[in-house]
């Protein structure tokens, strides 16, 4: 054995195993560029070595499916009318972290290119971001540049950024989250797949040269964050969202002539991934001359060409015989293109370099579910959870009606309950299509699909504070509170896409995290016909230290919404409407924003939950929606009752007047997060047919109030006027960011 190789390896992130293993698959020791290979592609990022055994557990099969997950690059469920709906989410984590502007845009970027790459236009965007501490400057920083990234690239490219979340809690101090999600459509039928086709079809690279930017970038991706990190600033790429709108255009043409085989864009591995996969995926392989790349630099060596990830780069495979066809259009987008190779029978990629050959490898080996290795880790429980079972509510005092009075104000000021305007505001949401999340408030964003009476309800959520507490049901907290916002809405949740966030997985705690994670995200999805369609898995969001952050299983679902009339909002519309909560309250506090960031209590339990009630609920809310019976509709979430019924009123800028039920405590009825909750108004003539529709369903509701002109009151006791709470809502967080 050479030990120098060796040594190599292990420099590169690889065990001593895998290098024992890449000889064997090999039959040879590797070269230097060959490590560098596998480096990459047997990296947690592109391998997902330490959690396929997992994700494999997860239901991919449902009657709308066109594409299971792993198949394709992103998820393909069909919407009805001949069309399909192509979304998917994936992290940007650790580049943001080190350079929040270009992590965050590169990421927007991405995500969009696995959309496009497939035969779908973009519609719409949304993301999920975590940040750390409010009030410090890292925070500051963060928050500000990776916003400005998003904006920035998404209103360039000019794809809608229609929804999201926002969270801040210590524990992404160092490692904040940055999760995009891009949502397309294409008709059934038209999508592009990701393979080769046959020997002697020419390879493409087309859209921007190739730089030293973004080596190793997979690997980077794949460690803990540490003081160092800032040193693997070249790993951070740089986008150009002008350039990615003219490969777009190119890419949606091109496919129009019948001419492509296959389409990926380079991502995490650059080349060396889009070459291998679309290998793999057609049990072929190709020879790939790296000379012929377009470069930034004349001076790249050949492992730098392969393992760069510059950004708005494409691989075209182009059926034999239509390569001029294909070259025209790219001469009249005039974008760099290059035919740098061909596709063979090999199996192997090969690399060659002014003809000398520089790597041969297996293209299966390098791939997920092929060579790479797989392991499953060991778990245990984490020792937190003893902190969390010495929560006790009856240790913790009730608040008066006075002290709630002045708590519900300092609650709607909380970063995490806010009006996040100052994000939003930096977003075209209505760019290049008809969004009507942003005429009619509602609980996930409503896109119209042109050309039909169709709309896509959209929404992007996880509540990490109750994953933490318990990995399996904050999980299905997750999945069906993501449902529930599409219901509340008036769609019908389809499937999901999925970015799982957590620390490092030889960590045990972590890890238990992790398979406890996956295994409540099943139960859920099957309960609710919401297959995964794919995704992204983050590992390594800690520090050296061993801080990790909240376990983050970022739910991302897409509903089908089938008429306009059947679109439900969140806004109260008139005077002397009844509302209703709809659901079970608790005695629950565990884990809301009160006890967390106002009773200053880290550890508590999670909000009891019962699926098959949550389940009931989803099917009266489908009826409602049919029904025309409710004024409007909001999730109970964040904050409680309180909240929503102040985020209501807010919206429609009226008040409302709400009694107390004297068998709760007072901080649970109003603050507590217990879920399977909605917050309905219903007008005075229809409430009859309202509890007609409820009795159907035998769900628990309580009649507690009416929505009223402009002032809040609860128990009778007047709490200040609608426009007070607004002005606390929408001016307490910005101020802290400037």
């Amino acid at each position: 054995m050479n030990s120098s190789l060796l040594e190599q390896a292990l420099q590169l992130g690889l065990l001593k195993e895998e290098y024992d293993k890449i000889c064997e698959i090999l039959q040879r020791e590797p070269n230097f560029t060959e490590l560098s290979i596998y480096s990459v592609m047997w990296s947690e990022h592109c391998s997902y070595k330490n959690s396929i055994v997992w994700l494999k557990k997860l239901p991919k099969e449902g009657k709308m499916m066109l594409a299971e997950a792993g198949e394709e690059n992103a998820g393909l469920v069909d919407i009805g009318d001949g069309l399909a709906c192509c979304f998917k989410i994936e992290s940007h984590n650790h580049p943001s972290a080190i350079e929040p502007y270009q992590g965050a845009a590169t990421g927007v970027g991405g995500i969009n290119r696995d959309i496009f790459s497939m035969g779908a236009r973009p519609i719409a965007q949304l993301n999920s971001l975590r940040f750390g501490n409010i009030n410090t400057d890292r925070t500051k920083w963060l928050a500000n540049g990776v916003v400005k990234g998003i904006g920035d690239y998404g209103n360039a490219f000019g794809i809608p950024t229609v929804g999201g979340e926002v969270y801040f809690d210590d524990c992404y101090e160092q490692n904040n989250l940055v999760n995009a999600m891009s949502v397309g459509i294409v008709g059934v039928g038209k999508s592009i797949s990701a393979g080769a086709g046959e020997p002697g079809n020419p390879v493409y690279i087309f859209g921007s040269a190739t730089g030293k930017d973004g080596i190793h970038g997979a690997a980077f991706a794949s460690k803990d964050m540490s003081e160092d990190s800032i040193n693997d600033l070249p790993s951070v790429q740089v986008g150009d969202p002008f350039w990615e709108k003219l490969i777009l255009e190119t890419s949606m043409e091109i496919i129009e002539t019948g001419a492509v085989v296959g389409m990926q864009d380079m991502g995490a591995a650059g080349i060396t991934c889009s070459t291998s996969e679309m290998s793999a995926k057609s049990g072929v392989g190709m020879d790939i001359h790296l000379d012929k790349v377009p470069m930034r630099q004349s001076d790249m060596k050949g492992w730098e060409l392969l393992l760069s990830e510059s950004q708005e780069r494409m691989l075209v495979i182009v059926e034999k015989g239509k390569e001029a066809l294909i070259e025209s259009i790219f001469q009249k987008w005039e974008l760099t293109y290059a035919e740098i190779g061909i596709v063979t029978d090999t199996q192997h990629v090969r690399y060659f370099m002014h003809g000398v050959l520089e790597a041969d490898i297996p293209a299966e080996s390098l791939v997920l579910g092929g060579g790479a290795p797989i392991y499953q880790r060991s778990w245990k429980t984490p020792e937190y959870f003893a902190e969390i079972a010495k929560f006790d509510i009856q240790n913790v005092k009730d608040c008066t009606l006075e002290e709630a009075k002045s708590i519900s104000k300092t609650l709607m000021s909380l970063p995490n309950i806010a009006s996040k305007k100052w994000v939003f505001n930096q977003y075209d949401s209505m760019v290049g299509t008809i969004n009507q999340s942003t005429n009619r408030a509602s609980d996930a964003a409503v896109v119209k699909i042109k050309g039909t009476e169709k709309s896509l309800a959209l929404t992007v959520d996880c509540n990490s504070r109750y994953v933490h507490a318990d990995p399996n049901i904050g999980t299905q907290i997750a999945v069906s509170e993501a449902a529930r916002n599409i219901r509340c809405t008036g769609g019908i949740p389809t499937a999901i896409t999925n970015c799982l966030n957590f620390g490092n997985p030889y960590n045990e705690e972590v890890y238990f995290q992790f398979k406890s994670a996956i295994e409540g995200m099943g139960v859920a999805c099957r309960k609710f016909d919401t297959p995964v369609t794919g995704g992204n898995v983050s590992f390594y969001n800690q520090s050296t230290s061993g801080q990790a952050v909240f376990p983050t299983p970022t739910i991302g679902m897409v509903g089908i919404i089938e008429n306009q009339e059947q679109i439900m909002s969140m806004d109260f519309k008139s005077v002397n409407d009844i509302i209703y909560m709809v659901g079970a309250a608790k005695n629950d506090i565990g884990c809301a924003q009160y006890t967390s960031k106002i009773l200053n209590i880290e550890y508590s339990n999670c909000p009891e939950f019962d699926l098959e009630k949550e389940f009931v609920l989803h099917q009266f809310l489908e009826k409602l929606a049919v029904s025309k019976l409710a004024q409007s509709v909001h999730d109970i979430s964040e904050g409680g009752l309180f909240a929503a019924c102040t985020e209501s009123a807010m919206q429609g800028k009226l008040g409302f007047d709400i009694c107390t039920d004297q068998s709760f405590r007072l901080d649970a009825w109003l603050f507590g997060e217990s879920q399977s909750r909605v917050v309905i108004s219903v007008t005075p003539q229809n409430c009859a047919s309202f509890e007609a529709l409820l009795a159907d369903f035998d769900i628990e509701y309580l009649k507690m109030g009416t929505v009223t002109d402009a002032e809040i009151g609860v128990n009778g006791e007047h709490w200040g006027s609608v426009s007070e709470y607004n002005t606390i809502y929408h001016h307490t967080l910005p101020s802290k960011l400037n």
